[in-house]
């Protein structure tokens, strides 16, 4: 038997059939007629961002919809948060659907040309990822007669420490280096840009309160530095984000209360360049990933060699991170549940496959479990970021899965 990670704690206490959102599951995959499925549990979403509102009232939340791009979870969410993260014009244009474009900023180290026409017409604030891409906005913003909205992405001198993918500290794609983002902003307000200010993110999936703390402290430090040397204030410093979330066995959620706590106090005695400006965290995965379930059905058990295989009818073209092959190094178990007997003591060790004709679609490794049967549904949890939109939805043919939002 392999540890699998804990349930979010919605679900922690479930007993009998799982329920998201006030339905059963066998409920929501009668609702969409077939299976696979995620749910989406809104109510889940809103609480975590009251949450992170009373921890850090004086912030601005930004939600990064990478993390789930669903086109009911963004109207849904998009009032609840004060600007959009995209990365893409794709994510551009799903973004304005539901946001003013001076509520959404544009990330991205390989913007094409019709990409950044596309941020500057509508208004949206360009996080500038180096000089060859802001002279290349200057010249567009020319051509097409409007000012563009420039910030400055910064590849900062720090890393966040024991985070899950490190973005700072080292040569990096992402950003400016930090010794040449002063001289970068000096030519983005020569230029008469709509100067916006600087994205500083170190890193992501950090647990550790103490090194996001350690980090928040130094991006200010950092800002404040930038700014001096570049002779003016930024309006905004977006912090990044790096929350992380507890997907595995072992993992401690994140003190989002004492973050809070310290960034107050580190935000209290801000260099005075910094006074007016306005601070911004960007977040995925915190918002939205304990928020959603994957629903898929058992098609078949079958035994190998002194081993139960759960053989379910969706997998890694659905959702390729509780499958282990979206970035982990070593490949751990997502919660994972029978819907129908939650609550209930295990009987026996399985593994759960999905239907593709590869070793690597597997979604729950020598998990225990209740009694399973054909027709059961398998829950697997933390579904809610990097799932559909990150998966290889078209590997085989299979058709995608369906997802469904639940009302608040």
């Amino acid at each position: 038997m392999k540890p699998m990670g804990a349930l979010p704690p919605e679900f922690l206490y479930q007993d009998g059939p799982l329920k998201i959102g006030g339905r059963t599951a066998d409920n929501w995959a009668a609702h969409t007629g077939d299976t696979p499925l995620f749910v989406y549990d809104m109510a889940i979403v809103a609480a975590r961002i009251a949450r992170f509102r009373a921890a850090m009232p004086a912030i601005d939340l930004h939600y990064a919809i990478k993390a789930n791009p669903h086109a009911d979870l963004l109207t849904a969410i998009a009032p609840l948060v004060d600007g959009l993260d995209v990365a893409s014009s794709g994510e551009l244009a799903k973004a304005m659907i539901v946001k003013p474009a001076a509520s959404i900023s544009f990330a991205g180290p390989g913007k094409r040309n019709d990409e950044l026409a596309a941020a500057i017409t509508a208004g949206a604030t360009l996080n500038v990822e180096s000089e060859g891409e802001a002279t290349r906005a200057f010249a567009i913003g020319d051509r097409l007669g409007h000012t563009p909205r420039m910030a400055v992405r910064v590849n900062p001198d720090i890393e966040l420490r024991g985070s899950g993918m490190r973005m700072g500290g080292r040569a990096s794609p992402f950003g400016v280096d930090a010794v040449r983002a002063a001289a970068l902003v000096k030519a983005i307000v020569a230029a008469g840009a709509d100067w916006r200010g600087f994205h500083i993110y170190a890193g992501s999936q950090a647990l550790d309160a103490g090194a996001i703390v350690e980090t928040q402290a130094a991006t200010i430090a950092l800002a404040a530095r930038l700014a001096e040397e570049a002779s003016v204030a930024p309006p905004l410093v977006n912090l990044g984000g790096g929350f992380g979330v507890p997907y595995f066995a072992g993992d401690a959620a994140l003190d989002v209360e004492r973050v809070g706590e310290a960034l107050a106090e580190a935000l209290a005695s801000r260099p005075a360049i910094l006074a007016e400006t306005r601070f911004a965290i960007e977040l995925g995965r915190w918002l939205v990933a304990e928020a959603g379930v994957y629903l898929t059905r058992v098609i078949d058990i079958k035994q190998s060699q002194g081993e139960t295989f759960v053989v379910v009818d969706g997998g890694l073209n659905h959702q390729l991170a509780a499958s282990g092959n979206f970035g982990t190094v070593v490949r751990r178990n997502y919660p994972i549940a029978i819907a129908a007997r939650m609550g209930h003591a295990p009987t026996g060790t399985v593994s759960v496959v999905g239907p593709l004709c590869t070793p690597l679609d597997r979604l729950g490794d020598k998990v225990a479990l209740p009694p399973v049967h054909v027709g059961d549904l398998i829950a697997i949890f933390m579904a809610g970021a990097y799932g559909a939109s990150a998966s290889p939805t078209a590997f085989l043919g299979h058709p995608p899965a369906s997802e469904i939002v639940t009302a608040i």
